[in-house]
This record gives structure tokens, sequence and C-alpha cells, in this order.
């Protein structure tokens, strides 16, 4: 395990669940602070899906700088250390012209390993990897997650059961080392590679569940369907990793006919509360959050600057 000492960046992070408004204060919080927007949701990094995964628009990027969003294909699967990779690299651009680095997103882990260190995770053979990948094409990624809850109970609570990437990951982990992965990220750090306040939007299930059914319905309204389509033309394969996420799935279903508008909607709207729920749960653990309300920039402010006046300066 290193124990380097690492430069840590000086970053302020916004998180929260889905459809909580994390774009619009983000904004507000970029004109007064002088920040660039760093994406931190993994599902809105994917190129396919402007709308299905709620990237800001062009009239919300033209109000501040934003990075990271849509760069990937659907082919291609994404990790926190190739995402962190990423991430590092636009922070020190930000930081070279004067600006502070504004995360925002509602991918816990990603915050996570910024602010208390990635888990320094052995390589897992890559037999085991491809065994586990045949099985999970075999079994269904719903028959794996309920192997995945014997191995590795914690994870397995925060991930859908379709959601087939981190399923392989956390059942690789547990079998290739010995340890689950949830104990990986808990017992075996590497330094932190940033420091700042982690503000995240204090809001309710009861609260969104109404927001959750009106953005699906905005979606449909803007496109979504014909975005799915002109996806499916470049990446016609439902197991694609840029598939795997939420509303992404739904109208894929839609789209071969597995399900009518009307059950594509429901179940996308399950889905959504089901991880809008899993999202407030795992950012109500983290001690370190600072909660504040989205239509609150004055309480974001003051949580930046109680941590800048009190930070190491350089």
């Amino acid at each position: 395990m290193s124990t380097q000492t690492i430069r840590r960046r000086r970053v302020l992070c916004l998180a929260g669940p889905t459809g909580a408004g994390k774009t619009a204060l983000a904004i507000r919080l970029a004109h007064e602070l002088g920040c660039e927007i760093i994406n931190a949701d993994s599902r809105q990094v994917y190129a396919d899906f402007p709308i299905i995964t709620a990237q800001p628009d062009t009239e919300e990027r033209s109000q501040a700088e934003h990075h990271l969003y849509g760069y990937l294909p659907s082919s291609q699967a994404i990790d926190v250390q190739s995402w962190m990779n990423r991430a590092l690299a636009v922070m020190d651009e930000v930081a070279a012209r004067g600006h502070l680095p504004l995360l925002v997103g509602g991918t816990g882990m990603y915050f996570q390993h910024l602010l208390h260190g990635i888990a320094d995770i052995p390589a897992v053979d890559v037999q085991l990897h491809a065994r586990l990948e045949l099985e999970i094409n075999a079994a269904g990624p719903v028959a794996m997650h309920e192997r995945l809850k014997e191995l590795d109970p914690e994870l397995a609570k925060r991930l859908h059961p379709h959601d087939r990437q981190r399923i392989v990951r956390g059942m690789e982990v547990a079998l290739g080392t010995g340890h689950a992965l949830s104990w990986w990220h808990t017992h075996a750090h590497r330094e932190p590679v940033c420091e700042g306040p982690l503000l995240v939007i204090n809001t309710s299930l009861a609260a969104l569940e109404p927001r959750l059914m009106l953005r699906i319905e905005t979606m449909l309204a803007q496109g979504a369907l014909e975005e799915g389509r002109k996806a499916w033309e470049r990446c016609p394969d439902a197991k694609a990793p840029g598939w795997s996420g939420i509303g992404c799935r739904e109208v894929a279903a839609f789209l071969n006919r597995e399900l009518s508008l009307p059950e594509a909607k429901e179940l996308w709207y399950k889905n959504t509360r089901a991880y809008a729920k899993r999202q407030i749960t795992w950012f109500r653990g983290r001690r370190e959050a600072v909660w504040i309300a989205a239509d609150d920039p004055a309480a974001a402010l003051a949580a930046w600057q109680a941590f800048a006046g009190t930070a190491p300066q350089g």
C-alpha cells in the first residue's frame, strides 16, 4: 500500500440524489465563486444520452464552463479510477486558470474516493473477469446480483440488480482478493487527492417523487425516444455499459418491443425512485456532508468560505 503524501487539490463538491436541483445550484455557485463545473456522475459521461441522463443543456452550459459531460461512447465502460484520472487533469487546468473546480453529481463513490482516497485494490486476474462476464451473460444480472449479496452484501444493497458492470466488479474483487469491495473501500486507501466541503442537497424521497415523474415526462417531450433510437443505431447492444443507466435500459426495452411505452415509463419511474432512495441513504451516512437546500446558495457559499478561511493556501 502506498504511503506517499499526495498534493491535495482544493475543490468544492456538490452532490445529491437525482432530480434534486444540482445543476441550477451549481451554475449559481459558479457565478458567485468563479467556478468551472466538472461532472461527477457516472451516467452523464455518455455521449449518446444527454437527455436521458439529464446532462446540462446548451443554455445551461453557456452560463458556466462545464467539463466531462458526454465524452464517452456507449460501448466503453467507466470506473472510478479512469474517471478520476480525467477529473484530476481537468481540475489542474481549471486551477491554472485561477478558477475553482466545482464537482457536481450523484455518484457517491466518486466523491468518496476524491476526498478520502481510493481503495488500494490488488489487480484481479483477467481470466476471472472473463469468466464472470460469461456467467453474467448466461445467468443474467439479477441472478448474479443475488450471488453478490452473499459475497458483499453492503455493495449489493447499493447496486441495481441490472448494473452489470459493477456487479461483475464486486464479484471479481471478492473472489480474486478474498475481501469484499466494500471492505477494501473501508480498510485500504491511498492518500486523498482533494480537499474541500461536500455539499449535499437536503431533500426527502417524498419531496422528490412528483418531480421524478415530471422529469421523465419532460425528457420524453424533449426527445428521449428519438435519442434512444439514434443511440441504438450507433450501439445496438443492450449489454453495453452506456445502456445500463436508468432510463436508457427502459427506452431500449421499448424500442425493442419488450415493453409498451406506459410500461417503460412506469418501470423508469420505479427504478429512478429506487435509485434516489439509495442515493439519499448513502449521503445520509457521510459524516462530512454539509446539508443545504437547493434554493439556498448563501448556505453553500458560507460552507465554502468557512473551509477556505481555515484551509492552508497553495
